[in-house]
């Protein structure tokens, strides 16, 4: 795998900031030419350091406005116990992310629900049926103060 260069970078903002540019619209940004632009883009691509192009959703305007994020502890970590918590967790479309974690608590879930009567129906029959969970606590989020998915180049 190459190393990647300065003009590979400006390559992974540009599209990082528009996914939708145009072959043509990122060479002028990045000024290298469309041909040169797509064997760059195509590398990026092929060795991993761009992993998909998405589009951003409201979740307001699909009647997801409520964001949640979960601690779970389970009554015991063993793999068998993990396995099956990511078995089940991957079913759920109301979670967008979970994460094991490292501290006070196995993991950290991410779920954008229509509101509180939904969020309750989730916690009773999506989280609290998840394999081995023992205790959890909530965190209802009242401001998105910033929400990014991109990362530093």
């Amino acid at each position: 795998m190459k190393e990647i260069d300065r003009i590979d970078r400006k390559i992974l903002r540009a599209v990082q900031d528009d996914g939708r540019l145009s072959n043509l619209e990122l060479a002028e940004k990045i000024s290298l030419s469309p041909t040169a632009t797509a064997e760059r883009l195509k590398r990026l691509n092929r060795d991993g350091y761009i992993t998909g192009y998405t589009a951003r959703l409201s979740p307001e305007r699909l009647d997801r406005g409520m964001l949640v994020f979960v601690e779970v502890k389970l009554d015991k970590t063993t793999p068998d116990i993990f396995d099956a918590f990511a078995r089940a967790v991957q079913k759920s479309d109301d979670v967008m992310e979970c994460h094991m974690v490292a501290g006070g608590f196995d993991y950290l879930v991410k779920a954008r629900v229509k509101g509180m009567e939904a969020y309750r129906a989730f916690l009773a029959e999506v989280i609290l049926s998840l394999p081995g969970v023992r205790e959890t606590h909530t965190y209802a989020v009242m401001e998105e103060v910033k929400n990014t998915g991109k990362i530093p180049v």
